[in-house]
């Protein structure tokens, strides 16, 4: 598969998780579209490490990602209206970019490592708090090397098992919140073996700027869709 068709895959499993959060009632078949959802996250930090690699203009890139933050902060505040403010995916990726930047262009190591630590930090009002810019770094301490790049989605799964049942623990006794946590967890499992070993390392070939603006306008656009149905039949669409 080329990179296009393992994104497309991934904005699926986004719109299920975020189905799942806003037009379902709680329960079995919401959890498990929330649990797809998690592919995408750690699909995308992969992916954003390697565009960081491909660019031709990483100045270009960083002001694409912060443009469709902005545009995407108001669809994604309606739509998730019921929970605590934060920003978007796209200012987490935005911010991951820059730790990427701060890794290579701080040549001081004291100041790089403040830098690092500080975005990093600065996710924590962000969607996926913490794990994308941890996820980020080990994709790009790995890049180049897919027995290492294995063993960072290995990582990336377990240290979402150890999110996943800070959160359960309150809901279910520990053995159930743990067996929920790793189940969650598969879907990062997954996102490796697609990353790994189906993709072919290439773009598609036509319509290449009609699949990058397409991720970008996509996710304000279903984001906005979502407000609109919950608004209009609440949260019980499902």
């Amino acid at each position: 598969m080329n990179r296009e068709t393992i994104k497309y895959i991934a904005i699926i499993c986004m719109t299920l998780n975020h189905i799942s959060h806003t037009i379902m009632q709680y329960g079995t078949k919401a959890e498990v579209f929330e649990d797809i959802g998690y592919f995408t996250a750690v699909t995308m930090c992969f992916f954003l490490v390697e565009g960081y690699h491909y660019t031709r203009s990483k100045k270009q890139y960083a002001l694409r990602l912060f443009i469709f933050a902005v545009i995407a902060q108001v669809p994604f505040s309606l739509a998730f209206r019921m929970y605590s403010f934060s920003f978007d995916m796209l200012f987490t990726l935005f911010l991951c970019f820059l730790i990427l930047c701060a890794r290579d262009y701080i040549q001081n190591p004291v100041l790089r490592t403040l830098a690092v630590f500080g975005l990093v930090f600065l996710t924590r009002w962000c969607d996926w708090p913490y794990l994308a810019a941890v996820y980020t770094l080990l994709f790009a301490a790995t890049y180049g090397d897919r027995i290492k790049q294995a063993l960072s989605f290995a990582a990336a799964a377990l240290l979402f098992v150890g999110f996943e049942y800070l959160n359960y623990r309150y809901r279910y006794l520990p053995l159930r919140a743990l067996s929920h946590s790793v189940l969650a967890a598969i879907p990062l499992l997954v996102s490796g073996i697609v990353v790994l070993f189906l993709y072919n390392g290439k773009q598609a070939q036509r319509g290449k700027a009609f699949h990058k603006y397409f991720f970008y306008v996509y996710y304000p656009a279903h984001l906005l869709i979502l407000y609109f149905l919950a608004k209009r039949f609440g949260k019980f669409l499902f």
